[in-house]
């Protein structure tokens, strides 16, 4: 088994769609060399994609032994998959709203009054069409079972998309200001 590497991908792309983290190589070579290529000895297996030429859209990388790494004395005989397609699209960053989520009911007949969040939205980035599709940055539960009167948390946001990231910190402070219910 050996990584699936990426060098030289242009700064305003991004990979858009899943990929193996691992290939299966088969490799032939002397038997003391191959048994040194454990997890913790010799070198390790990779393979390196250059992505130098990738452009928008779809793009299948060829492996072969032009672009396997592997210690002086081995050769590759396959490689499974053979080959990796690999979607790509152009960075796109926004600012998304962050929505809040609470848990729990106000003790004694509390409830959520007022509330304000700030900063009240954060800036993500990734491949344009995954972040087109965020529409908001959703906090962890803001548990308010325990509050009266005025109090402030700190909570993290998150974005349901993998392939896009935060530039801002995701730390949230909320300011809950509670009251009695009716």
């Amino acid at each position: 088994s050996a990584r699936l590497e990426y060098r030289n991908l242009p700064e305003d792309l991004e990979i858009s769609s899943d990929t193996p983290e691992t290939v299966r190589l088969e490799l032939q070579g002397p038997s003391g060399e191959l048994s040194d290529l454990g997890e913790n000895r010799g070198v390790r297996p990779a393979v390196v994609l250059d992505m130098s030429n990738a452009l928008p859209g779809e793009r299948t990388f060829a492996i072969s032994r032009d672009n396997v790494k592997v210690a002086r004395g081995i050769r590759l005989v396959r490689a499974i998959p053979s080959q990796v397609s690999i979607q790509f699209d152009r960075r796109a960053t926004r600012g998304v709203p962050v929505t809040v989520r609470f848990q729990g009911e106000g003790q004694n007949g509390y409830e959520v009054a007022h509330y304000d969040v700030s900063p009240q939205s954060l800036r993500i980035v990734g491949p344009g069409g995954h972040v087109r599709r965020v529409t908001a940055a959703t906090t962890d539960p803001v548990d308010v079972s325990g509050a009266v009167g005025a109090s402030e948390f700190r909570v993290n946001a998150y974005i349901t998309d993998s392939y896009v990231r935060f530039l801002d910190p995701p730390l949230i402070t909320v300011t809950v200001t509670m009251k009695r219910k009716p």
